[in-house]
């Protein structure tokens, strides 16, 4: 994928919200599903996509919340969609997360270089910030699909 298609692909869904990220069932590859709206005036309907970054050889995720908003957001009943809203502290329960201020490549990562000698073929770093968590990953390949509503990264297809 050439770099300023990868950089298209990532400001396509700024300011949109992360439903779900983590490796494959397979294990290989990091997903992350972003739901992405428009102004309902427009008529185009939300859509969920899928951002494989493939041959992913690092993903780690940290903490975007404050040590003080942490104190504050011990609250098991922030984890209740029922509940969580009406206290005070971050309520885990909404179940995604603002990709806010959004994701970037980070060019000349070291990292990326490195692997890229050991592996031989192109590996790139992006960062991603959400409200919530703050993603760092190491991959060769972006992949971006549409998947449907209801879409399990989780599950295992029978035919699989």
């Amino acid at each position: 994928m050439e770099i300023a298609e990868l950089r298209r692909a990532l400001d396509d869904v700024f300011d949109q919200a992360v439903v779900y990220h983590a490796y494959t069932n397979y294990m290989r590859d990091y997903e992350v599903i972003v739901y992405v709206t428009a102004d309902p005036r427009t008529g185009i309907q939300p859509v969920h996509f899928r951002y494989l970054f493939k041959h992913c050889v690092q993903a780690e995720a940290s903490t975007a919340l404050s040590p003080d908003t942490w104190r504050n957001s011990l609250d098991e009943r922030l984890t209740d969609p029922h509940i969580g809203p009406d206290l005070d502290g971050y309520v885990w329960a909404v179940r995604w997360q603002a990709l806010y201020p959004g994701a970037q490549l980070v060019a000349e990562s070291q990292r990326a270089h490195e692997w890229a000698g050991h592996i031989g073929i192109d590996f790139h770093k992006v960062r991603i910030e959400m409200n919530g968590h703050n993603l760092n990953l190491i991959f060769s390949e972006l992949e971006v699909s549409e998947v449907p509503l209801g879409y399990a990264p989780y599950l295992v297809a029978e035919d699989e």
